[in-house]
């Protein structure tokens, strides 16, 4: 069967990828000139890579880490030692860390929070940890239960104390989505959570070793190819045409290098686009249906990516880090942490602007300059005193609309993969599966989506 498939992120990769392992036809259309969608990532003028964001894989990625395992590229992960690092705002320079023993999970979970002594009181652990009681015995259920608030509004019903929140989980709320508690749904910091707590290695963290498009997306695209399928860049999806009974007849692609459009016929047809573009492509006999009228209630959230080049080594720190600042999410030294990034003698910081609605419209330059602020608190000793560290150059990716905003209620706007159009399949990390907003959503969205394809397929062969 041939499928047609639009854009060439990790959700269309591995739907691809497992359609051609089933002996379909997948062709895969990209309306960019790189693959990697969110995890896209390019190269300046001197041969530097920069990317979309910055990209973690947790041990708690099972998808994920079967198909590096499938792939046979598992060595491109660089596993970075069992713990969490924190910056401490009020000693600009110093860490705080929780770091997980070699023992069973949740054991090694607690035994990480109980030994930090530097960010919570053990009545504020205790407090804490009677809280995340119903999450891990009733487990998923409960953890989409909680959808109906806000992460802040989840500690307040459980007499968790407001410290909590500023101490540990707005660093991890800017980390999952880019949006500080108040707003973020406790859904997805309770399923980060679960995760770490009941999986030995769930927030065990690893560096892919080089850029996403050349290390992760390349080996997909080669397995795609040699399994009979195609994949193609500067080809947009610019309308997706109906036949009589409303279901998809074809897909007029557009060719970005020629400036022309083609119309491409399948079996099958499959979006895996972000919501936000897929929702200008609907066709007007879909809108009124409820699973595409509900998208309306789901739009991405800005995210601004930063990079910055120093003259010399500002950490010897092989992790990510935790900022605790008021601006900055996640950042680590590229320069350290990826093997293709190496520089022994001068850092690369990759940081993460969050929360980013007040900043994506203002020009590079004021964004570098309130990060530089910032980093006179985390590196105290390089930017202060006659010898400072200077910035050698920089890049600022701005992505207005990237993973959608996890505000409570999203759950239920969520689609399947499956639509009620007999053809027409979705796949994409806002697509329903457990690991929300994510690198492994959107990979286990996408194995999901050729799941659900092959069997319409043998559905179809039965009735036939």
């Amino acid at each position: 069967m041939r499928v047609a498939i639009a854009g060439a992120g990790l959700a269309g990769l591995t739907c691809a990828k497992y359609l051609a392992q089933a002996g379909h036809k997948p062709i895969v259309f990209e309306a960019r000139d790189v693959l990697g969608g969110k995890v896209a990532a390019w190269k300046d003028e001197d041969g530097d890579w920069y990317e979309t964001g910055l990209h973690i894989f947790f041990g708690a990625y099972p998808n994920m880490l079967q198909l590096f395992q499938e792939l046979k590229i598992e060595d491109r992960l660089q596993w970075k030692s069992h713990s969490m690092i924190f910056n401490q705002p009020n000693e600009p320079g110093t860490y705080s860390r929780f770091d997980f023993p070699d023992l069973p999970a949740p054991f090694n979970g607690v035994a990480a929070i109980l030994s930090n002594n530097d960010m919570l009181t053990w009545s504020e652990k205790v407090s804490f940890g009677i809280g995340l009681i119903p999450a891990m015995l009733r487990g998923q259920e409960y953890v989409e239960e909680c959808d109906k608030q806000s992460w802040s509004e989840w500690l307040r019903n459980h007499n968790i104390p407001e410290r909590v929140n500023k101490e540990v989980f707005i660093a991890m709320s800017k980390a999952l989505n880019f949006i500080n508690p108040d707003e973020i749904s406790s859904t997805v910091l309770l399923t980060a959570l679960n995760r770490f707590l009941q999986e030995k290695n769930g927030s065990k963290m690893a560096f892919l070793d080089g850029a996403p498009p050349e290390r992760l997306c390349e080996p997909i695209v080669e397995y795609i190819r040699s399994n009979g399928g195609e994949v193609f860049l500067n080809r947009p999806l610019k309308e997706i045409k109906l036949d009589e009974m409303n279901n998809v007849k074809s897909f007029i692609i557009g060719d970005k290098d020629e400036n022309k459009t083609e119309e491409f016929f399948a079996d099958a047809y499959v979006s895996a686009m972000p919501v936000d573009i897929f929702k200008r492509l609907i066709p007007s006999p879909w809108k009124e249906l409820e699973i595409f009228e509900k998208l309306k209630g789901l739009k991405g959230v800005p995210v601004i990516n930063i990079h910055m080049w120093f003259d010399r080594k500002l950490t010897d720190i092989d992790h990510l880090l935790f900022s605790r600042s008021d601006l900055l999410s996640v950042y680590a030294d590229m320069s350290i942490t990826c093997k293709e990034y190496e520089d022994k003698d001068r850092s690369m910081l990759e940081l993460v602007f969050a929360p980013a609605k007040d900043w994506i419209g203002k020009s590079d330059q004021e964004i570098i300059n309130a990060t530089m602020t910032e980093l006179e608190k985390l590196f105290p000793s390089h930017f202060t005193g006659t010898d400072q560290a200077k910035l050698r150059k920089f890049k600022v990716v701005k992505t207005p609309l990237s993973v959608y905003k996890a505000v409570p209620g999203c759950q239920e706007l969520r689609p399947s993969q499956s639509t009620p159009i007999k053809n027409f399949f979705l796949t994409g990390d806002y697509t329903m599966q457990r690991y929300l907003a994510s690198m492994e959503g959107a990979v286990l969205s996408g194995k999901l989506c050729a799941s659900e394809i092959e069997k319409a397929t043998q559905l179809r062969s039965r009735t036939s």
